[in-house]
């Protein structure tokens, strides 16, 4: 059980991360490389500096402050080189504009704790609690443990986000203390899910089999991104699988959630330095998301609405 870990955002009064009021606390780094991922600040498992060109007053503080010459100005333009940048961080506490924020920071579990602890009366309130995201949380499964850990010492709800990309004896040591699962299905062939994020699903489907059989209360979830999965067969593909684990559930406590594919995840990638890969898509419209969700209600599934 590690006492510190590497986190990028805490996100208090949260709706959308499990049931009630929720403190959302995403960790770095993730072994997939989904092209439309939501969260990219979270893909690497080290400190970052995301930069903002707009808001740059090129005041040249962080020029000063970098002991690694990653901050230029030329002719009155900044200029930042990420190969030279190993995250220290010296250079935000300087700007003054906010052209230059933080993406990681190392926290311990009691760090945590603490903004957990400070939203306690909403979780009693709501039957909300604590969720933990990413990234991948499995990723840093003795940290994962030690907040979960907390948590329930605490009495507080537990759930993991998870993308199920991971040995099972990460996700398996981290349950005792979990009261909700929620994991991602974006893809059921190895070939397009290994086109789509990068690697390929085996032991992603084998997880999610091993979840279901585990008993625990599971959401499983699935973005709908346009050409990859938001075809009626495509589709198909994945309902088949989503009843088969309903029927490995003793209690068939699994539900389904379709998660509409949105672009608010562009100036992120900007600030990172990094290709928008899902920049000319647009989300899958109402009616369709609509149209899934009918045709997975009329397979037997539970789907929840947001």
């Amino acid at each position: 059980m590690r006492t510190s870990g590497l986190v990028f955002n805490i996100q208090r009064f949260s709706i959308h991360d499990g049931p009630g009021i929720r403190t959302s606390v995403f960790l770095k780094g993730c072994p997939l490389r989904c092209f439309w991922c939501h969260n990219p600040e979270g893909r690497h498992l080290r400190p970052e500096v995301r930069y903002s060109p707009s808001r740059c007053i090129t005041c040249g503080a962080c020029v000063e402050a970098c002991p690694n010459h990653a901050h230029t100005i030329h002719d009155g333009v900044h200029h930042f080189s990420r190969g030279l940048c190993h995250g220290h961080g010296a250079c935000i506490e300087v700007c003054y504009s906010g052209a230059l924020e933080s993406s990681g920071r190392v926290m311990t579990v009691d760090e945590v704790m603490e903004e957990v602890l400070r939203d306690r009366p909403f979780y009693e309130s709501s039957d909300g609690g604590v969720t933990l995201t990413g990234g991948e949380p499995s990723l840093q499964d003795g940290f994962t443990l030690g907040i979960l850990s907390r948590c329930k010492e605490k009495g507080i709800h537990t759930a993991i986000e998870t993308c199920g990309e991971a040995p099972w004896h990460a996700l398996e040591s981290i349950l005792p203390y979990t009261d909700l699962v929620m994991m991602d299905i974006k893809a059921i062939t190895p070939e397009k899910h290994q086109e789509v994020t990068g690697r390929t699903n085996e032991r992603i489907l084998a997880n999610a089999r091993a979840l279901a059989l585990a008993g625990k209360p599971l959401i499983f979830r699935t973005p709908i991104i346009p050409g990859v999965n938001d075809s009626d067969q495509e589709f198909s593909k994945i309902l088949s699988f989503i009843i088969e684990l309903t029927h490995l559930h003793s209690d068939s406590k699994i539900s389904y959630e379709l998660l509409p594919f949105h672009k608010l995840a562009g100036d992120k990638y900007t600030s990172l330095g990094m290709e928008y890969a899902a920049a000319t898509l647009a989300p899958p419209p109402k009616e369709r998301m609509r149209e899934l969700t009918e045709i997975a209600e009329r397979a037997g599934i539970h789907v929840r609405t947001r």
